[in-house]
């Protein structure tokens, strides 16, 4: 993949990093610039939209499913959960276990995530036309290789 630039940084100015952290986390916060781009247009950020798609698909999901789906520390789940709460966005109710607590959509939240679906696939079509089918296809299938493999390291 052609390293994606900034409108203030253009790609000659990126640089080899000497590690698979560095380079991933560099990777990652230009992925994020460029999906965050385009669901600003629909008042959302990649990570709540990633959390209201996630609650969508789900139905609902207590904390601890979400936080092992997203590979997400607790105490940020919390705060983007408080985030998402306050906006109106997404419901929790006390599960069987009093100290569960279970996440689920509005009608507010489904509206949103319904305004964003658009701009989200922009996002997805700008990088996927960058990489083209197969650059898209392998990216898929080593980024899920290589979360396996650090979930075991």
């Amino acid at each position: 993949m052609r390293p994606e630039a900034s409108e203030d940084q253009p790609a000659e100015t990126l640089f080899d990093l000497p590690c698979a952290c560095q380079n991933l986390r560099r990777a990652t916060r230009i992925v994020t610039r460029i999906y965050d781009q385009e669901l600003r247009k629909a008042g959302l950020e990649i990570t709540h939209f990633g959390l209201l798609t996630a609650l969508a698909a789900t139905g609902q999901a207590n904390q601890k499913k979400l936080s092992a789906g997203f590979a997400m520390d607790s105490t940020t789940l919390t705060r983007t959960m408080a985030l998402l709460r306050k906006k109106g966005w997404v419901r929790v109710r006390r599960g069987k276990d009093k100290r569960e607590r279970l996440f689920s959509l509005t009608r507010a939240g489904e509206r949103r995530l319904a305004e964003a679906q658009p701009y989200w696939e922009l996002a997805e079509r700008r990088l996927r036309q960058e990489l083209g089918d197969a650059g898209w296809k392998s990216m898929s299938e080593n980024v899920s290789r290589l979360t396996k493999a650090a979930i075991m390291a």
